[in-house]
């Protein structure tokens, strides 16, 4: 995964080294963005036909933690055209985003087509 967003960094600084009361997600969420975000947060997550965002459970060895099976999205019922990042999120609507990935090359999302991130590599690291 590429980085963490500023939001998720707060949280854990806070909790971890501050004391701050918080909670972690139980369920975290993959999200598709046509508009990747930055470490502040934006972009534009895809919306519209079929899509949604996806459950995904993870493990985590040392201080990687990445899915333990696949991560597959809704077959696309409109064309979205470019998917430009995969993000992960803290709730299935709104909520707020944790994490991403610019995809290099970007992925296209069309009508009759579907994502699929293979077992192991929704990956986040800590380092």
């Amino acid at each position: 995964m590429g980085s963490l967003t500023d939001y998720f960094e707060n949280k854990i600084n806070g909790h971890v080294f501050s004391g701050v009361a918080w909670t972690p997600p139980t369920t975290f969420y993959a999200s598709l963005f046509t508009v990747a975000p930055g470490e502040a947060g934006g972009g534009t997550e895809a919306t519209a036909g079929a899509y949604a965002r996806v459950a995904f459970t993870c493990s985590t060895t040392g201080s990687v933690s990445s899915n333990v099976a696949i991560v597959e999205f809704p077959v696309s019922t409109t064309d979205h055209g470019a998917i430009a990042a995969i993000g992960i999120h803290d709730a299935l609507t709104a909520g707020n985003l944790c994490a991403f990935h610019v995809l290099s090359p970007t992925k296209t999302y069309n009508i009759g087509e579907t994502i699929r991130v293979p077992v192991g590599q929704l990956t986040l690291t800590l380092d």
